[in-house]
């Protein structure tokens, strides 16, 4: 099985690489891959470069086997779009493996205004991870999806190559990009809610309005 989790990373923190390490604990695999994006098409400028948040999720990883990185969306020009890698990603694995997409009910709740959401089923299995805010609105397209498409557990995902969609509620560590950006931004520290080399690395760049070389 193949699982890749995506998002901005804008910039890694603990939170994302907690819960990938848990969704690899509970689907049973003995790796998840990280996919930076590009542009994001759903939200505005990042506060990094692609490059630099490349750089960062690097050094996150580092040393982690169960945690790899997949820069394709980087490699592209335009917009990032689902969609698009899971076709990529179904063309290199073949019509039998099993792949498995990671998404928060966030983004989740959005799920019917992706570009091309439909052939999604057709290419991967969706986990969809229950984050704290607003439930699905039950009388909406992802969360009658959602109970449609549902599978018992992470053993049946094992069986097919996709199409299925599961819900799971792993422990969450209350970590948001936004909040460490802001938290910078106004020259305070957010040692422990990053890994100590993406702290480092941030005040040498002089990421997100840090100072280089400033305290942490």
């Amino acid at each position: 099985m193949h699982v890749i989790y995506g998002g901005t990373f804008d910039p890694v923190h603990h939170g994302h690489l907690r819960l990938a390490l848990e969704i690899g604990d509970r689907l049973g695999v003995g790796g998840v891959s990280l996919v930076p994006c590009h542009i994001p098409p759903h939200r505005g400028q990042t506060g990094a470069s692609s490059d630099q948040r490349l750089d960062l999720l690097r050094l996150a990883v580092a040393g982690e086997p169960q945690l790899r990185i997949d820069d394709r969306e980087l490699a592209r020009e335009g917009a990032s779009y689902t969609a698009d890698t899971l076709r990529q990603l179904r063309a290199e694995l073949g019509p039998d493996e099993p792949l498995v997409m990671v998404v928060g009910t966030d983004a989740f709740a959005s799920f019917d205004r992706w570009r091309q959401w439909q052939q999604i089923p057709d290419l991967a299995h969706v986990v969809v991870v229950r984050r704290p805010g607003p439930a699905l609105d039950p009388s909406g397209k992802p969360a009658q999806l959602l109970a449609e498409r549902a599978v018992t557990g992470p053993q049946v995902l094992h069986g097919r190559p996709c199409g299925g969609f599961l819900e799971l509620d792993p422990p969450l560590l209350d970590i948001s990009a936004t909040g460490i950006r802001e938290r910078i931004r106004d020259g305070r520290s957010p040692r422990y809610l990053v890994p100590d080399p993406v702290w480092w690395e941030i005040r040498r760049q002089g990421l997100y309005g840090a100072c280089p070389g400033g305290n942490f």
